[in-house]
C-alpha cells in the first residue's frame, strides 16, 4: 500500500510545498465564505499557497490554478452525553491536528465535546488519504503535512508581525535632551512655523518646534522644514501630531532615518503640556473600553444599546450580525449599513460569481472579492437561521460572520486599522469610501451614492467681491452649539453644583445631557465661517475673508456626521454629552447653491505671489540660485554611467526622493533629445506673463501652465503629461492631491471644465472629504464626461445611524440601528433585533435616503 500510495503522489510531488517562513496558511477560514473545519462540508487547503477553501469553492481553484493536492480539514461537534461523563474534558481525537487553530466557534467547551479529522485530497477523482499515515507517504508529503497542520493561523502570524513589532527603540529615547523653553503645543490649530501648512506636522521633541514634513508618494505633505531644522540643529526626534493617542504616537529619528519607539514618549509629549496619562483608559470586564469615570455614561449604555427590554432576535437575509473580534465594532456597524444599500448589495453580492471567477490567485488580497464575501455573509441568511424546533429559543444563539479577512486586508499598512485598538467609526467609513473609489475604476461604483458637490463662496471683507469653487464631498459634519440647548439654565446649575462640589470635596451632582434643537445645528453649519489667513487677488494682500458652504448638488444618500467629540486643554479627547432631535424627514432644498448672483463682482484669478525666505531673497534680483539637489543621489546615478547633467534632473524631477526615483525617471526619459542637456527650469528663469506694472513677486494668473518640476514628477511616474497637468490645475498644483485625483479620475474621464478651477481655500470646514483630496468636478447634469454625481431633490427620509458608548472614539462600544421594511432593527455585534426605542437622538452617524420627487 505504502509503495501504491508513493507513485499515486509522485506526479504531485513538485506542487506540494512544506510551509516556510512568512507563509500564511489559511486552515480557519475559506477565503470566498465563512466556511471552516466546522462546517458541513469542512476545509480544504491547498498543499502549494495554503490557502483555505469551502467545499463549494474549492473546485474553482482546482480548475484555476491546476493545483490538485489539498489537506481537507474537519471538526465534528456534537453534545456531550449526560451523566456521570457530563462533567468529563472535551474528548479530542487528533488533538495535535488543529494545535493553535482559531474557529469560529460558538460552542460552549464544557457543554460540547468534539472529534478532530484531517485528509490528504486528490483532485479531480477526490482520492482521499486519511491523516496521520506516516508509514505509508513519501517522507516530503509527511513533513509538509506536519507543517501545515502545526503552523500558527494566518491571522496570529500576521499579528506577530506586524509593522509595530519591527520598529526599533531609537537610541536618542532615553537620554533625549529637552529644551526647557516654556513651549506648550495646543490641541489644535496647528500649522508648520516656517510656511504655515497645516497637515503633516511634526513635533520636534528637543525643543517643540512644529514644522511640516517631506511630500511622499503615499498622500503625505510637506516642504521639509522638519527635516531642514534637524540639519541645523541635530534635534533628532520628532512626532506626527495627528498620531498621538493613549497608546502611543508615530515617532521618526532623523539621525537614524526610521520610525523609532521612545518607551518615554508619554513624559517627552508632557514637556510640552500634552499629558497621555490623563487619556489612557480601562477595559471592562465584556472587552469594550470605558474611562474611569463611568458614571455619565451608564444611561447612554442602558439607551442605546435598549437594555432592559425584552428585544425579539430576528433571522435570514440582512439580519445576519457581525462578530466583534476585539474593538472592531466600529467596522462591523459601517458595514451593516453599506450593505443595507441596494447600491453596494449590487455591485458585490449580485455580481458575486463573477467577481471569485476572476479574483487573483490569492484571493484573500483582493478587496473585491472580501467585501463580496463580507456581502454574501450578512445578506445570504445562511448563518443568521432560527433555533430549531428542539432547541430552547433562550439557549439559541445568534452566529454572526467574523470580517477577520477583511478586516486584515483594509487595515494593512494603515496605522490605526491594522491595531487592535478601537476606532473613530466616521473615520473608519471615509477610509472604505475611499478603498471603494480606488477599487472601482473602470466599473460600477457603489460610493457614487454618496457623493455631491459643494460650492464655496469666499467673499473678501475689504473689497467685497467674491470667488466661486466647487469641490467633491462625501458627507456633512453638523456643529453641536451648546449654546443653543434648549435646557440651557439647567446646564447652568449642574456646571456650578459641578465647580463646587470639586472644591469642596464633595460627591459629583447627577450629569445633565445638553438638548439642542437640530435647526440650531443645521443653521450653525449654514452660517459663514472666517477665512483663516485669507489672500485676496483684488487687493494682492492678505485680508479678512469668510466663506459659506452649499450644495451645488445632493447625493443620492445623505450621510451626516454629528461633531460630538473635541479635545480639551490638557489633551484629553472628550465626548460631549448631548442629544439632538433628528428628523426622520429632512429637507434641505433651501441649502441649494445659486451661484454667482447679480450684483456680485468675482476676484481675479490671481495666486498669492511666491514669498521666498529671508536668505535667498538678497540674490532674487539676481540670476537664479541652483535648486537644492540631493548631490550624494546624483554620484549613485553618475556611477552607473548615466551623464552627470541627466541625473541631476533625475534627482530635482522625482524630488529628492532617493536613487531608485531617479534612476526610473532616467529609463523614462533616456530616450529624449535634451536627456543630457543641463538642468533648465522655465518656471524659474521666466516669471510668465504678468501686468505690466506689476512689481517682481506680484500674483501670477491662475490659467498659468503648473510648475514644471511639479508636472516632471507626475510624469516620471508613467502619467501622461496633458493628465498630470490637468491634475494639478484641479487641485491647485498639490502633489499629493493630484496623484489622488490621477487615481480617481481614469484618463478617458478628462475633462477640459477642469482647467479653470481650483480650490484654493483651505478645506477645513463643515464638509468633510472622504478622500485626502478635493475633486473640482462637475455633475454629468451639467457636464456629461464630469464625475459620477446622483443629483436629486435635496429631501431625505432617515434609514440608519451608528450610535457610540463611551467618553472617546478610543474606547466605549459602536451600535447602529437599520430601518428595514418598515421596522427599526438593531445590529449589536452578533445579536441583531427589532428594536423597542430606537435612540435617534444619541446617534454619532446618521444616513439618509433620497425620497422620491413625486
Amino acid at each position: 500500500m505504502a509503495a501504491d500510495l508513493g507513485e499515486l503522489l509522485v506526479p504531485y510531488m513538485p506542487t506540494i510545498r512544506v510551509p516556510k517562513t512568512g507563509d500564511r496558511v489559511f486552515k480557519s477560514e475559506c477565503t470566498f465564505s465563512f466556511d471552516s473545519p466546522e462546517s458541513e462540508g469542512g476545509l480544504y487547503v491547498c498543499m502549494n499557497t495554503f490557502l483555505g477553501f469551502g467545499r463549494e469553492h474549492v473546485e474553482r481553484h482546482y480548475r484555476k490554478t491546476g493545483q490538485s493536492v489539498y489537506m481537507h480539514l474537519k471538526r465534528h461537534v456534537k453534545e456531550k452525553a449526560t451523566g456521570a461523563a457530563g462533567g468529563a474534558i472535551p474528548r479530542r481525537r487528533n488533538g495535535k491536528v488543529f494545535l493553535d487553530l482559531e474557529l469560529n466557534r460558538d460552542f460552549n467547551g464544557e457543554d460540547y465535546e468534539y472529534e478532530d479529522e484531517a485528509k490528504l485530497v486528490i483532485f479531480p477523482d477526490h482520492f482521499e488519504i486519511p491523516l496521520p499515515n506516516i508509514e505509508e507517504l513519501p517522507a516530503l508529503v509527511t513533513i509538509a503535512c506536519d507543517a501545515v497542520l502545526n503552523a500558527p493561523s494566518a491571522y496570529k502570524k500576521q499579528e506577530a508581525e506586524s509593522w509595530e513589532e519591527e520598529i526599533q527603540v531609537s537610541r536618542h529615547a532615553r537620554s533625549l535632551r529637552q529644551l526647557d523653553n516654556g513651549v506648550r503645543i495646543p490641541p489644535s490649530g496647528w500649522k508648520c512655523q516656517k510656511c504655515e501648512m497645516r497637515e503633516n506636522l511634526w513635533l520636534n521633541l528637543t525643543d517643540g518646534t512644529v514644522l511640516c514634513g517631506k511630500w511622499f508618494f503615499d498622500g503625505s505633505g510637506g516642504n521639509g522644514h522638519a527635516l531642514e531644522h534637524y540639519r541645523e540643529t541635530n534635534h533628532p526626534l520628532a512626532v506626527k501630531l495627528d498620531t498621538i493617542t493613549p497608546d502611543g504616537a508615530d515617532v521618526y529619528s532623523f539621525e537614524e532615518e526610521e520610525a523609532v519607539l521612545d518607551p518615554n514618549i508619554s513624559d517627552h509629549l508632557a514637556h510640552f503640556g500634552i499629558d497621555m496619562l490623563q487619556m489612557l483608559q480601562k477595559r471592562t470586564e465584556n472587552g469594550h473600553h470605558t474611562d474611569n469615570n463611568a458614571r455619565p455614561r451608564v444611561s447612554e449604555w442602558e439607551v442605546i444599546q435598549e437594555s432592559g427590554m425584552k428585544l425579539k432576535a430576528v433571522y435570514g437575509s440582512g439580519y445576519t450580525g457581525v462578530k466583534n473580534l476585539g474593538n472592531s465594532c466600529y467596522l462591523g456597524t459601517v458595514m451593516q449599513v453599506l450593505f443595507s444599500i441596494p447600491d453596494f448589495q449590487r455591485m458585490y453580492v449580485g455580481n458575486l460569481q463573477r467577481i471569485y471567477d476572476y479574483s487573483p490567485l490569492d484571493p484573500s488580497q483582493d478587496f473585491a472579492t472580501q467585501m463580496a464575501k463580507l456581502g454574501h455573509g450578512l445578506l445570504s441568511g445562511q448563518f443568521s437561521k432560527p433555533p430549531m424546533k428542539s432547541e430552547l429559543i433562550e439557549q439559541h444563539q445568534q452566529k454572526g460572520v467574523s470580517p477577520r479577512m477583511l478586516k486584515a486586508l483594509v487595515g494593512r499598512g494603515h496605522p490605526e486599522f491594522s491595531s487592535n485598538r478601537q476606532q473613530d467609526a466616521h473615520e473608519f467609513l471615509l477610509h472604505i469610501i475611499n478603498l471603494v473609489e480606488r477599487n472601482s475604476a473602470g466599473s460600477e461604483n457603489p460610493s457614487d451614492v454618496f457623493r455631491f458637490l459643494v460650492e464655496e463662496r469666499v467673499q473678501c471683507c475689504q473689497s467685497r467681491r467674491v470667488r466661486y469653487a466647487e469641490r467633491v464631498d462625501y458627507c456633512i459634519q453638523l456643529p453641536t452649539p451648546i449654546e443653543a440647548a434648549t435646557n440651557r439654565e439647567e446646564l447652568l446649575a449642574y456646571e456650578a453644583k459641578r465647580k463646587d462640589a470639586e472644591e469642596n470635596m464633595k460627591a459629583p451632582p447627577e450629569p445633565v445631557r445638553a438638548r439642542i434643537p437640530f435647526t440650531a445645528c443645521l443653521q450653525a453649519f449654514t452660517e459663514p465661517e472666517n477665512v483663516p489667513d485669507f489672500w485676496s487677488s483684488a487687493l494682492q494682500a492678505k485680508s479678512a475673508g469668510v466663506k459659506t458652504s452649499r450644495f451645488a448638488s445632493f447625493p443620492e444618500y445623505l450621510i451626516v456626521q454629528v461633531k460630538k467629540f473635541t479635545f480639551g486643554v490638557d489633551w484629553v479627547p472628550k465626548k460631549l454629552d448631548l442629544a439632538i432631535d433628528v428628523p426622520d424627514f429632512l429637507d434641505l432644498n433651501r441649502l441649494r447653491a445659486t451661484g454667482l448672483q447679480a450684483g456680485e463682482e468675482e476676484l481675479p484669478d490671481l495666486m498669492p505671489p511666491i514669498v521666498l525666505p529671508e536668505d535667498t531673497r538678497d540674490n532674487s534680483m539676481g540670476s537664479v540660485d541652483s535648486p537644492e539637489i540631493d548631490e550624494v543621489a546624483v554620484m549613485q546615478l553618475a556611477e552607473m554611467g548615466f551623464p552627470l547633467e541627466a541625473c541631476r534632473k533625475a534627482v530635482y524631477y522625482t524630488g529628492n526622493m532617493g536613487p531608485e526615483m531617479a534612476f526610473n525617471w532616467i529609463i523614462a526619459h533616456m530616450e529624449e533629445p535634451d536627456f543630457a542637456e543641463p538642468l533648465a527650469l522655465p518656471s524659474m528663469m521666466d516669471p510668465g506673463p504678468s501686468t505690466s506694472d506689476s512689481p517682481m513677486g506680484a500674483a501670477t494668473p491662475l490659467a498659468n501652465s503648473p510648475p514644471e518640476e511639479s508636472i516632471a514628477i507626475l510624469t516620471s511616474m508613467g502619467f501622461p503629461r496633458t493628465h498630470s497637468i490637468q491634475a494639478l490645475k484641479a487641485t491647485n498644483n498639490n502633489l499629493e492631491r493630484a496623484l489622488d485625483w490621477i487615481f480617481t479620475h481614469p484618463e478617458e474621464e478628462e475633462s477640459d471644465v477642469l482647467s479653470d478651477m481650483a480650490d484654493t481655500e483651505p478645506n477645513d470646514n463643515a464638509f468633510s472629504n472622504a478622500n485626502s483630496h478635493s475633486d473640482s468636478t462637475l455633475s454629468p447634469d451639467r457636464e456629461t464626461s464630469g464625475p459620477r454625481v446622483k443629483d436629486g431633490p435635496g429631501r431625505y427620509e432617515l434609514f440608519a445611524f451608528i450610535s457610540h458608548m463611551g467618553a472617546s472614539t478610543m474606547s466605549g462600544h459602536y451600535v447602529c440601528h437599520i430601518k428595514k421594511e418598515g421596522r427599526w432593527l438593531i445590529y449589536n455585534d452578533h445579536k441583531v433585533c427589532l428594536s423597542e426605542r430606537p435612540p435617534k437622538d444619541l446617534g454619532y452617524i446618521y444616513f439618509y435616503h433620497r425620497l422620491s420627487s413625486s
